[in-house]
């Protein structure tokens, strides 16, 4: 009876092992990719590192609960979009204030523009368009940056981007539509 006991404790540790490494490869898989749509969502690379690592404790606690019904990517951005919800919830007006009076966004957004040797005019031409873009979608409702943002920063699909963020297809139309043509108003393109 010891000897079943034991060797139970000794297979439910080399699964946990075994869970946890597969853990570790998806971290190193998608972690990039969600600090780099909260980062952008929330031009604060502090919470954008604390949402990141949040949104991968909670998906190491709920493995379990992972039906295989998407795929990886979108479960864990589904994720990562819900703590950027109540992360905004609590403190709504308080960042974007913040972040319009340090000026412009941080070094991290200008490493996004790709480096083509352009002149020194057309990349603060560039730059300045960026910035434009980023302005005017700090104007957006939170749903329409949010989809904006998964469709544009991460390159989602729309069907991805609908169950990440729990809406019908044609709702996620809608808010891209509309962030679309506000940030181009905006921007006067």
């Amino acid at each position: 009876m010891e000897h079943a006991v034991a060797s139970q404790l000794v297979n439910n540790f080399q699964e946990t092992t075994v869970a946890e490494a597969d853990f570790d490869t998806t971290v190193q898989l998608y972690r990039p990719k969600i600090f780099r749509f909260l980062l952008a969502s929330l031009r604060d690379r502090d919470a954008a590192e604390c949402l990141t690592q949040d949104c991968f404790l909670k998906a190491f606690h709920a493995l379990g609960s992972f039906r295989n019904e998407c795929s990886m990517n979108t479960w864990l951005m589904q994720i990562a979009v819900n703590l950027l919800r109540d992360h905004l919830r609590n403190r709504r007006l308080q960042f974007w204030k913040r972040a319009r009076r340090n000026g412009p966004p941080g070094n991290e957004l200008n490493n996004w523009i790709a480096d083509r040797r352009q002149s020194p005019e057309k990349e603060v031409l560039l730059k300045e368009r960026v910035k434009a873009v980023w302005e005017a979608a700090e104007t957006l409702s939170e749903k329409q940056r949010s989809v904006f943002l998964l469709r544009f920063v991460e390159d989602m699909e729309l069907l991805e981007i609908a169950t990440v963020m729990g809406m019908k297809e044609g709702t996620v139309k809608t808010h891209l539509f509309r962030a679309l043509q506000s940030v181009r108003e905006r921007i006067g393109a």
